[in-house]
C-alpha cells in the first residue's frame, strides 16, 4: 500500500518521526470505504491506537492530579479521548485533507468518526514503528493544551440532568432519548440519538456509546432552547433564560429571580445532580 512522498513528509512532520515502515502511514490514512478489503483499512490500527491514547492520557492525569478521585479523572479522560475530541485534534493537525476515503464521501464534510479514527490509527502506527515513548510524546504534545481547561471545568457537566431540570421548569414531559441509527464495527460502534420533549424532536447527535450520544443530544437540545453559551469544555447553562414570553409579567419576574438564584450562566456538574 504505497504512499506519496509529499503525504509521507507531512505526516512525519506532524508526528515528529521519520518512519522506517511507511506502509504504516498509508494504512493509518486509509478509511474502509476506500480499501479493497477491510483488513487493509485503518480499523485495526484504530483499535490499537484507541487503547494507547487512553493509556497515555490516564497515566498523565494520574500523575498530574494526585488529589483527584477516580470519578473526576475518568470524566476528564473520557472527554480528552472522545471521538469528537480526536476529530478536533485531527483537524488542528491538518490530517483531514490527507485521509483517503471512498467516492461516496466526495464533496462532503468528513464525518467526525472518520477524522477521529485516523488520529487514533496514526498513534498506533507511530507506536509500532518507534515504540511507546514516541507515541507518548506525540499524544501529550497534542492533548496537553486541552488538559488544564478540561480539569478546571472537570467536564462533569451532566447535560441529561440539566435538560431534565429544564423540562420540569417548563412544565414539560420528561426528556426521551431515541436511538435513530448505529454504524461501525462492534469494537467501535457509533450511535445516533436525538432528544425529544413533549413531542418536540431536537437535533440528531452521534456518539461512540449510547451514553455519550445521549449527552450530546441533551446538549444539542439545550442549545436549540437557547440555554447554552460557549463551547466545550467551557460551556455555560443560562438558567435565567427559562422565563417564557407567554407568562404574565409577574410570573416571568418570579421565574427570572428564582432561576437567577440557582447561579445563572454557570455550569451544573454531575456531582450536583
Amino acid at each position: 500500500m504505497p504512499i506519496g512522498s509529499e503525504a509521507q513528509s507531512q505526516i512525519e512532520a506532524i508526528l515528529g518521526h521519520r518512519f522506517s515502515d511507511p506502509t504504516l502511514i498509508a494504512r493509518a490514512l486509509t478509511h474502509s470505504s476506500f480499501a479493497a478489503v477491510r483488513i487493509d483499512s485503518n480499523e485495526r490500527l484504530e483499535f490499537l491506537g484507541d487503547s494507547i491514547l487512553g493509556f497515555v492520557v490516564c497515566e498523565h492525569l494520574f500523575v498530574r492530579y494526585p488529589e483527584a478521585d477516580e470519578g473526576t479523572l475518568t470524566k476528564i479522560k473520557s472527554y480528552l479521548v472522545s471521538r469528537a475530541k480526536c476529530a478536533e485534534y485531527s483537524a488542528h493537525l491538518g490530517l483531514s485533507s490527507l485521509i483517503v476515503v471512498g467516492k461516496g464521501f466526495a464533496g462532503s464534510a468528513l464525518p467526525v468518526s472518520i477524522a477521529g479514527s485516523c488520529f487514533e490509527a496514526l498513534i498506533a502506527a507511530l507506536y509500532l514503528d518507534a515504540g511507546i515513548d514516541a507515541a507518548r510524546r506525540f499524544v501529550l504534545r497534542t492533548v496537553e493544551p486541552h488538559v488544564d481547561a478540561a480539569y478546571r471545568t472537570g467536564h462533569q457537566m451532566n447535560f441529561k440532568s440539566v435538560l431534565q431540570q429544564v423540562a420540569q421548569a417548563m412544565s414539560a414531559s420528561v426528556p426521551v432519548y431515541c436511538v435513530v441509527d448505529q454504524q461501525g464495527p462492534d469494537h467501535s460502534k457509533n450511535f445516533a440519538v436525538r432528544a425529544e420533549i413533549g413531542g418536540r424532536a431536537f437535533g440528531l447527535q452521534w456518539g461512540l456509546t449510547k451514553k455519550s450520544a445521549e449527552q450530546a443530544a441533551a446538549l444539542a437540545a439545550l442549545r436549540e432552547l437557547g440555554l447554552v453559551e460557549g463551547e466545550e469544555p467551557e460551556i455555560r447553562i443560562c438558567f435565567e433564560r427559562l422565563a417564557t414570553p407567554t407568562q404574565d409579567s409577574a410570573d416571568a419576574s418570579t421565574a427570572h429571580t428564582s432561576a437567577g438564584s440557582a447561579s445563572p450562566s454557570t455550569v451544573k456538574s454531575a456531582s450536583d445532580s
